[in-house]
């Protein structure tokens, strides 16, 4: 399987990521490991997670998911065949968003511990801390680097303006730059990335690895109708998907899945693929026939007919 390049962080990964916001959420530890066997038997690499996965759910702290990711690295031994991203800075029960020093320093440890690992392939910025100095931030990341226990870091959910402001930063003071970003991006929700990251990706040559890439399953073309809003926990969040551009994208998707005898999933996730600038899709599966869907998307190879259907019926 052809590997893409993590801006110049010499990380090379499958055009796929698995999201491990599911473990210890929608799947228990034994059907996530059988995930993440098909995944990596299938020839995908990397993983992306995060410490506060799934702090959201009642009776979790947080953590739960890269424990779950550590114990299948132990009971596999196979560290060295994937590609391990997690990230630090979500509220942790401080009640805000916190990249300083110190917080870093003690959410390396507890992650390296969870994960059971002596480093972290890429480690991301998961929101912004405005209180923080950037410098305080790359500076303590610069040290991490030194030490062996992250190679390298990445940016998520922070501003264009902010990423450029430490892109500056890393290069007067020999920091490592951020070499990722982790933007929402999927064939509904274009206009964000595509208006304040796209060209920067571009131009600086970094890594993009897109969440809800399926728009939380609307672009699985199972949620149509309000009727279908309890085939899942996400079916709530659907509504706002139910308008005449969501029902177009819809209909521009089943015309080229039929023309591939494919499914919108699969259609989705190659439109993605296909984006220059993009370099590995998130997306999750709770089951392994939807992980094959996932799988198959990276094999369908969109012409350009294709692709300026699904551009058109998207344009916002």
């Amino acid at each position: 399987m052809n590997k893409r390049n993590i801006g110049n962080s010499g990380l090379q990964v499958a055009p796929l990521a698995f999201g491990g916001n599911v473990f210890g959420w929608t799947v228990d530890e034994v059907t996530s490991f059988q995930l993440l066997d098909a995944f990596v038997d299938a020839g995908f690499n990397l993983i992306d997670t995060a410490d506060s996965y799934s702090r959201w759910v009642p009776g979790n702290q947080g953590g739960e998911s890269e424990t779950i990711i550590g114990n299948w690295l132990k009971q596999r031994g196979n560290r060295d065949r994937v590609v391990i991203a997690t990230k630090v800075g979500s509220d942790m029960g401080s009640g805000k968003k916190d990249l300083s020093s110190a917080h870093i320093r003690k959410s390396v440890e507890d992650s390296l511990r969870r994960l059971q690992t002596d480093y972290i392939d890429l480690y991301q910025s998961h929101y912004d801390d405005l209180e923080t100095p950037i410098e305080e931030t790359l500076a303590t990341y610069a040290e991490l680097v030194r030490e062996g226990k992250v190679r390298a870091i990445g940016a998520s959910n922070l501003s264009g303006d902010r990423i450029i402001q430490s892109l500056e930063i890393s290069q007067q003071n020999g920091f490592p730059r951020y070499e990722s970003l982790q933007p929402e991006y999927n064939l509904y929700d274009r206009a964000g990335y595509e208006q304040e990251y796209e060209a920067l990706a571009r131009e600086h040559h970094l890594g993009v690895i897109p969440y809800y890439s399926l728009a939380s399953g609307f672009l699985s073309g199972k949620y149509r109708s309000e009727a279908d809003f309890s085939k899942s926990q996400r079916g709530q969040g659907m509504k706002k998907y139910l308008n005449d551009r969501g029902f177009a994208i819809l209909d521009a998707l089943d015309e080229v899945a039929n023309r591939y005898a494919a499914n919108p999933t699969q259609v989705a996730i190659a439109w993605l693929i296909a984006q220059p600038t993009i370099t590995a899709p998130i997306a999750s599966a709770t089951r392994i026939e939807q992980l094959q869907d996932l799988i198959k998307a990276t094999a369908l190879t969109l012409d350009e007919s294709d692709l300026q259907t699904l551009n058109s019926a998207s344009a916002a």
